[in-house]
């Protein structure tokens, strides 16, 4: 009889333990992006969330942080580096923000990139594989994926249009706080200021600064025509949306991990992309509406491309490994 109860208990005691192994521990991840909640990235953010939450069985559960309520980039970036914060959602601009990034200054070169196209094969290349790795290793931060279209930068001014270079004299524009961009602007005789995008409307508003240099789905999904009367389509400045993880915790993360969440951050990663097409043609129809558009042939972009000539010489070799803005635009 007590031999039984012994096989009874032991039999209980490892059924137990084959039921506590098979379980699979439940995953949290905080993620977020500075966009507002009628935006394509925050929409693409939901999708993630939803495809991960389905693929993972509810194991594995994301909460979305738009609008800027855990910081701007830099913050964000800095708190998955002490392990604060688990994912961002941003663009590929933003990396060079911080220490170990710089590389991806050459990203915010004006008109270095022909179209999206052209961008997502040159940052997806063999050549700039090893300036990825370098800038994880460096960061602790991983690039999940490069993958998604958040509709080429233009200039929103609220009192008077920019049609040529001389139009950037004196200019207070707020910028990315980005030293290729900061560069730019000084080159071009404007004064770039330093706003977070959380106070960009009030800052156009109140005068603080005259002008901005985001895209049209910005100045529509921030509402920013309503402080603006000017919109000149640039196109100067390419970006691609981009899914980072904290390094260690993409580390604990299984491999079966892994393929889902990449899988998931593709496919999201497209969906912003077809957001961003779709809505591209219906903005410029409603800022028509509500500002003055200014597109070239009107805008003497040629100016532009002139007066910047040299003004990035001094970033070859230092900010990004030197020969590789020959390849991306040698790049067709």
């Amino acid at each position: 009889m007590k031999k039984l109860s012994f096989i009874l208990m032991l039999l209980v005691f490892t059924s137990s333990m084959a039921f506590a192994a098979g379980k699979e521990e439940k995953i949290s991840i905080r993620l977020g992006h500075i966009r507002d909640t009628n935006h394509p990235t925050h929409m693409a953010a939901l999708k993630f969330k939803d495809m991960v939450n389905q693929k993972s069985g509810g194991r594995i559960d994301i909460k979305v942080f738009p609008n800027s309520q855990l910081g701007g980039p830099k913050e964000m970036f800095a708190q998955m580096q002490t392990g604060d914060l688990e994912m961002v959602y941003g663009g590929i601009n933003t990396f060079a923000w911080i220490k170990g990034g710089e590389a991806y200054e050459i990203t915010a070169i004006p008109f270095v990139f022909k179209d999206y196209a052209h961008m997502s094969k040159a940052l997806l290349s063999d050549f700039f594989k090893p300036v990825q790795e370098k800038a994880e290793q460096d960061t602790g931060i991983k690039i999940v994926t490069i993958n998604g279209d958040t509709a080429p930068r233009g200039l929103s001014t609220r009192d008077k249009p920019i049609y040529k270079v001389d139009d950037f004299k004196g200019l207070k524009i707020r910028t990315a706080a980005s030293p290729t961009v900061l560069t730019t602007m000084k080159t071009l005789g404007a004064l770039p200021q330093q706003v977070p995008f959380s106070e960009l409307y009030m800052a156009l508003k109140t005068g603080i600064v005259d002008a901005q240099e985001n895209g049209a789905i910005v100045v529509q999904s921030a509402s920013l025509f309503e402080v603006q009367k000017y919109y000149m389509k640039t196109d100067y400045i390419r970006d691609i949306e981009t899914f980072y993880m904290a390094m260690p915790f993409w580390k604990k993360l299984s491999k079966k991990d892994h393929e889902m969440i990449f899988d998931a951050a593709e496919k999201s990663g497209n969906y912003e992309t077809e957001l961003t097409l779709k809505q591209l043609g219906s903005v410029y129809d409603t800022l028509k509406t509500k500002m003055t558009v200014i597109t070239p042939p009107q805008l003497d972009l040629e100016s532009v491309r002139k007066r910047l000539e040299g003004a990035f010489d001094s970033f070859e070799g230092t900010k990004w490994p030197a020969g590789l803005l020959k390849k991306v635009s040698a790049l067709k």
